[in-house]
């Protein structure tokens, strides 16, 4: 980000009781450098204070088309930013959105700003869920606009289900990525629905070990996170990750390897992409122990191994349509393109991420470089970088191969 001149970013603030985690987005904005003007509705104000977002964001806080009038801020506001930031998107403010409203401050912004705006829905879920809302959000996501999906938890009172506004620091990672797409940032996923993989499997020894790997998660994570920030519909199976859930993200927990295969083949219908980024044992022991496996008249001199189903090959060979476009990811320790060119044969994928581990290098980093194998023959090298470069260059990888279908 560019110190001497840095990103505008709005952000507006709908009246929804979630309004007081929007504090939180607001400092992770500030904090990071970029200069804030909080736009929020009369009603938000109710929720949260002018004093807050004034204090909060060093600047003085625009509620009213008639405030400052000779700095024509119902124009220029919008004209100004590289980012609009809407959360909480009340289902409300959604439709005057999606209609072109313009009755205040923040929808007349909304109609004038022509760089990359993301909404933040929070609402109950029979807010949600109304053919109404999901029709506005489907208007606003044709119009190039990113709709979050919102988080499942608690809701206002004791009321659980989606609807729940998605962690901050996970907002902030979502408006972080549009920026590094810049002023020409598009929703190129608009539409699409992806389904991504990450984590490792644990194949139970008994009730206490298991066999595993080192995948931290960071890169499907990464993935998924970017994809739903590009404007895809984005399910993500995780396999024993400690991460916080990407915001606008579906999240199904997995364990071993055989839960990883019905929750893909649960959720390949109608996906546009698989991006298989986990990393799933080969082998599980052929029979788990139901107690603790103790030292001594009990103890296994060996365990015997039995081959885990081949979720990538299984996809590949029983693809449900001609145009699903299926990238697997290979984790090598030596002889890295000879060994990945073999397995994007045997697989039969359409790309293969080949990338070297060991001795620090991707698992449990924030940062990997690899070679993205075509089936086509190709090869494109993605430089050493974060894991959110690497997933940006594989869905531009991704993105020309569903253009062409």
């Amino acid at each position: 980000m560019n110190r001497d001149n840095p990103p505008e970013v709005v952000l507006g603030v709908g009246a929804g009781i979630a309004a007081y985690k929007v504090c939180e987005l607001l400092r992770d904005f500030t904090e990071s450098g970029h200069r804030v003007r909080v736009v929020p509705t009369a009603d938000a104000l109710r929720f949260v204070g002018e004093p807050t977002w004034a204090a909060l964001s060093g600047r003085p806080v625009a509620t009213g088309v008639w405030d400052a009038v000779h700095e024509v801020p119902h124009v220029r506001i919008g004209q100004d930013a590289d980012l609009v930031f809407v959360a909480p998107a009340t289902a409300d403010l959604l439709a005057r959105a999606a209609h072109g409203m313009a009755d205040d401050l923040l929808s007349n912004t909304l109609l004038t700003a022509r760089c990359p705006i993301v909404f933040a829905p929070a609402m109950h879920t029979e807010m949600w869920e109304h053919p109404a809302t999901r029709a506005n959000v489907e208007t606003l996501r044709s119009r190039g606009a990113v709709v979050l999906e919102p988080a499942a938890g608690r809701l206002t009172g004791a009321d659980t289900g989606r609807g729940r506004l998605p962690d901050p620091r996970e907002l902030f990672a979502v408006g972080r990525r549009v920026l590094r797409r810049g002023a020409a940032a598009e929703t190129d996923l608009a539409g699409r629905r992806v389904l991504v993989t990450a984590g490792g499997t644990r194949e139970d020894i008994d009730p206490v070990r298991f066999l595993g790997n080192r995948s931290s998660g960071r890169q499907g994570y990464a993935l998924a996170a970017t994809a739903a920030a590009r404007g895809a519909k984005v399910v993500l199976a995780s396999a024993n990750v400690e991460l916080p859930d990407p915001a606008g993200v579906e999240v199904v927990r997995v364990g071993s390897a055989r839960e990883m295969r019905e929750a893909v083949l649960a959720e390949r219908e109608g996906v546009d992409a698989v991006v298989m980024a986990a990393a799933v044992a080969d082998f599980r022991p052929a029979t788990s122990a139901e107690g603790k496996i103790k030292k001594g008249e009990d103890q296994p001199a060996t365990i015997a191994l039995t081959e885990n189903p081949d979720i990538l090959a299984e996809l590949t060979h029983n693809r449900v349509n001609g145009h699903q476009v299926i990238v697997g990811f290979a984790a090598e320790t030596d002889h890295v393109l000879e060994h990945g060119r073999a397995k994007l044969a045997r697989k039969g994928c359409d790309l293969l991420v080949v990338n070297q581990v060991g001795e620090g290098r991707a698992f449990g980093s924030q940062d990997n470089q690899a070679v993205a194998l075509g089936g086509d023959g190709s090869a494109v090298e993605i430089p050493y970088g974060p894991k959110e470069d690497l997933a940006d260059r594989v869905w531009d990888l991704v993105g020309d191969r569903l253009a062409v279908v």
